[in-house]
Parts: C-alpha cells; structure tokens; sequence
C-alpha cells in the first residue's frame, strides 16, 4: 500500500509498529532517531512518517516542527506515538505539525484507521 518510515530508538517498539503496519500490506522502513530520519524523510520522502517523541539528541516534536516547516517535507504526514499522555503534550505534538498524536499502548485498529484516513486524504 504504502511506504511508511518509522522514527523511533526502541527496537521493540519498532519492531511491534512494523509487524503490524507489513500485516496491513506497508511497506516499513525505520531509523533509529531524529537526525537520522530527518535526513531520511529529505532524500527518500515516504508516504508518511511515525515519530516517537522521547529519543536522545533531538526529540520528536523538535524534529517534527523541523519537518513540517521544511517546504520540501511539509506535506509528509507526521504520526506522533508516544508514552506521552498528557492533553498538553497532545496539544503541543498537534502544533508543531503532527497530523495525528496516538498514545502508546498502541490500540491496531485505531492506528491503522488514522493512517488510513492520512493516506487517502494525502492522495
């Protein structure tokens, strides 16, 4: 269906979001923090990024503020997935460009519906 990069330094995390995504036909790159996908998402645009918030160096919402204000990455949507679950943190993930903000425990159905709904409103 479509390319899908992960941005996120917990390999078990990684692991879970790409079995699920490849079960639902995506094809799953990953990398594992901000920097590197940044640089990623620049040379190789895919069809929509998830981005963890907490990673060292530069974290998700510096990087998805970077991304989004980029005029040659702005329209690649940004999927925040976080531990994160604080309505200001939401809020704060919304308003540095993030199309979606989903708190971990993932829930399948809802993540694979927002993507969804990116994707097809993306096209």
């Amino acid at each position: 269906m479509a390319e899908i990069l992960i941005i996120d330094d917990s390999p078990t995390d990684v692991r879970v979001l790409t079995t699920l995504l490849e079960r639902a036909g995506h094809q799953v790159a990953s990398v594992g923090n901000a920097e590197e996908g940044i640089e990623r998402v620049r040379s190789t645009p895919p069809a929509l990024v998830i981005m963890d918030v907490i990673m060292p160096g530069m974290n998700g919402f510096q990087a998805t503020r970077t991304l989004t204000r980029d005029p040659a990455t702005s329209e690649v949507p940004i999927v925040m997935i976080t531990t994160k679950a604080m309505e200001t943190d939401r809020v704060w993930g919304l308003r540095q460009g993030a199309r979606a903000f989903i708190t971990k425990p993932v829930n399948e159905g809802e993540l694979l519906a927002c993507i969804n709904q990116l994707l097809s409103s993306a096209a």
